[in-house]
């Protein structure tokens, strides 16, 4: 089971959803070429313009290594263009799964 994990809340900017939702789809290229990214989703909240990236690791080198990585390096790039606030990216441990 892994047991490191990151959450990533964007909160587009208005107009900006379709760019963030087309980011985050290219951006699962990226994620599969990662080795140590176990799972890696993204997603679209039910509150308009909110998205999220949920990803899992099993250690924490791996964990670092995502967040040095190329979509952490594009997403931080592009931030300012399109999100209404900096990305909020919490670093999470996780305890059981099914």
């Amino acid at each position: 089971m892994a047991k490191y994990a990151l959450y990533a809340e964007l909160k587009a900017k208005p107009g900006k959803e379709a760019e963030v939702e087309d980011f985050l789809k290219k951006s699962v290229a990226t994620a599969r070429a990662e080795a140590a990214t176990v799972h890696w989703y993204s997603f679209k909240e039910d509150k308009v313009g909110v998205f999220g990236i949920f990803d899992t690791f099993d250690d924490e080198a791996g964990r670092d290594a995502h967040l040095n990585g190329e979509i952490a390096k594009e997403l931080m790039a592009r931030a300012s263009e399109l999100f209404s606030e900096p990305p909020s990216i919490h670093k999470i441990g996780l305890i059981a799964e099914k």
